[in-house]
C-alpha cells in the first residue's frame, strides 16, 4: 500500500516539476545504476569522474541529493566544498604585488653599473622622473652585487691607532701623616706604559696644563686624549691641550666604569 502511494505521489510530482529537473534526476539515477553494474563483489569503488559528475549535478540542482542512494548527501556536499577550496587555492596561489618586468630590472642594473656611486634612493628618484612607478625597496632588491672592500679587524684597528691614544687620570693618595696627595698619571695605550707621573697637594689648572707640556714635549703629542669629567680639567687645561693639537675624548656622564 505504501509503495503504491509513493508511486502515485511521484507521478503527481512529475506533472508539477520542470523538464530540466526531471532530466537531471534521470541522469543521476542512470549513473548510479551504471556504477552498480560495473562493480564487483566487495566494497563500492568510485572514480574521480563519478565524483565530478555528482558535484556538478549538485551545483546545478541542489535537490539532486534526494536521488542519491549510493553515497550520503553529506558526502556529495563535502566533495563540492573541497572542489571549491581547491579552485580558490589555485586562484590565490600568487599573492602580493606583481613581479617587476624584465625591462625595468635591466634598466636598474644598467643605471647602477653606469653610475657606481648611485645608491637605491638616487636610482629610485631617476626612475620616478622617467614615469616608472616602483618602490625604493624594489630598486634595492635588483641592484647588482658588488664586493665590498675588506674592512680591518678590531685588533688591526687598535694596533694601528694605539700610538695615537693616551689617557690621563688623577687619584688621591693618603700619606702616613694623614695628608692627601693628588697623583697624576699619563698612560700610553700602545704599550700600556706610563708616559708621565707627578704628585702635588694643590692640583690647579695651571699645574695640570704644565704637566701636559712636560709629558709631550715637541711633536710627541698624541691625536686623542682620554679623560674623565673631573672639574680640575678647567678652561686653562683645555686650551693648552687644544693648542698642542690633541683632541679630548671625555667619558660619558655618570659612568664611573669608563675609567680612562
Amino acid at each position: 500500500m505504501i509503495t503504491i502511494l509513493s508511486a502515485l505521489l511521484s507521478l503527481l510530482s512529475f506533472r508539477v516539476r520542470s523538464r530540466a529537473s526531471l532530466e537531471l534526476e534521470l541522469i543521476a539515477l542512470r549513473h548510479q545504476v551504471t556504477v552498480l553494474r560495473r562493480q564487483r563483489a566487495g566494497q563500492l569503488r568510485l572514480f574521480s569522474a563519478d565524483r565530478l559528475l555528482w558535484v556538478w549535478l549538485y551545483r546545478v540542482w541542489p535537490q539532486i541529493l534526494n536521488a542519491m542512494v549510493l553515497v550520503k548527501p553529506a558526502t556529495v556536499v563535502q566533495w563540492h566544498r573541497k572542489g571549491f577550496q581547491f579552485y580558490w587555492r589555485r586562484r590565490s596561489r600568487r599573492l602580493g604585488r606583481p613581479r617587476t618586468g624584465a625591462e625595468i630590472r635591466d634598466l636598474i642594473r644598467q643605471m647602477s653599473l653606469a653610475n657606481p656611486l648611485w645608491g637605491a634612493p638616487r636610482i629610485h628618484g631617476e626612475l620616478l622622473k622617467l614615469g616608472i612607478e616602483v618602490s625604493q625597496a624594489t630598486v634595492g632588491r635588483y641592484l647588482p652585487w658588488r664586493p665590498k672592500a675588506p674592512s680591518p679587524t678590531w685588533r688591526s684597528f687598535l694596533h694601528n691607532h694605539f700610538t695615537d691614544i693616551a689617557a690621563i687620570e688623577m687619584f688621591v693618595v693618603a700619606t702616613a701623616t694623614f695628608r692627601l696627595l693628588y697623583a697624576l698619571m699619563v698612560l700610553g695605550h700602545d704599550r700600556r706604559r706610563v708616559i708621565h707621573f707627578a704628585v702635588t697637594q694643590n692640583p690647579t689648572q695651571g699645574w695640570l696644563a704644565r704637566q701636559m707640556t712636560e709629558a709631550f714635549p715637541w711633536d710627541t703629542a698624541p691625536r686623542y686624549l682620554l679623560r674623565d669629567r673631573d672639574a680640575s680639567y678647567g678652561s686653562v687645561f683645555r686650551h693648552r691641550v687644544r693648542a698642542m693639537g690633541i683632541k679630548e675624548v671625555v667619558t660619558a656622564p655618570r659612568s664611573p666604569w669608563q675609567n680612562p
